[in-house]
């Protein structure tokens, strides 16, 4: 791995492990408000997301930055961090302990590099894909440094897949896995890329929900189905707040055709 994918990924494990031990020292201690989405953010995100765009700022001079909890229009630059400073905030805010920080590289609109950390479950994944670029650029996905890939497996009741608290309208007796629900996009869409699971969706996610996962899904060999419009590559000058891009991910292509009848009933 060359200089600069050293200097990328050094930086994102530096800042992820700061800014996690902070916040697990707020972790189930905060009241959380309500944002105009429905969604909630604690004083813990935005401390969060300020510590990571000042340390992107002071790193990366010149890269633009996409953030949940501020910078939310795509400033067009050919480098731009996108960050989800605390995903899974309802789950942060109760003490249950699978929360997220995700950071995502951006080269030309796309991202090539993703960064997942989950302090409590002491989990972070990373991975690189270059895509159609033309970029000399590292290939692969890692859990705690261990490659990773996503299952072979043929979909059976022994088997698990993800849904969010907007897609429940799939699961149905003839359902071929078990359901879980973890509240957590990056988390949901990550546990497909370990083999943990074969498949998850998201109904609303946004782009800096699926940045992140999505270098890692993609560099495992998994499927991502967007089930709408195609996040990526980011539209230069447009705002991202109120875009989802409902999602379906799986483990290999042959489970596309299993999981997309049930999903004729959801509400995206």
């Amino acid at each position: 791995m060359n200089d600069f994918w050293t200097t990328i990924l050094d930086f994102a494990q530096t800042t992820t492990t700061r800014v996690g031990k902070q916040l697990m020292q707020d972790f189930g201690k905060v009241q959380a408000s309500q944002k105009a989405d429905g969604s909630l953010v604690t004083q813990a995100d935005k401390w969060a997301d300020q510590e990571i765009r000042d340390a992107i700022a002071t790193s990366f001079s010149g890269y633009g930055i996409l953030s949940e909890e501020s910078d939310q229009v795509f400033p067009g630059t050919e480098w731009c961090w996108v960050i989800d400073p605390l995903d899974g905030t309802t789950n942060f805010t109760r003490g249950i302990p699978i929360w997220s920080i995700s950071l995502g590289l951006l080269y030309q609109g796309t991202p090539i590099f993703g960064y997942v950390h989950l302090p409590p479950l002491n989990q972070t994944f990373h991975g690189f894909w270059p895509g159609s670029s033309n970029l000399t650029t590292p290939f692969g996905a890692f859990l705690n440094h261990h490659p990773i890939h996503s299952s072979t497996d043929t979909a059976s009741k022994n088997h698990f897949f993800n849904v969010c608290s907007r897609s429940t309208a799939i699961i149905q007796p003839s359902f071929p896995c078990k359901i879980r629900m973890l509240g957590v996009a990056s988390y949901n869409f990550l546990t497909v890329a370990t083999g943990a699971t074969l498949g998850g969706i998201e109904a609303t996610p946004k782009v800096w929900d699926l940045a992140g996962a999505w270098v890692i899904v993609q560099a495992v060999g998994g499927v991502w189905s967007s089930l709408k419009s195609e996040p990526f590559p980011l539209l230069s000058g447009k705002d991202y707040s109120d875009r989802s891009f409902p999602t379906l991910v799986v483990s290999r292509p042959e489970l596309v055709s299993v999981f997309t009848p049930f999903l004729k009933d959801l509400n995206i």
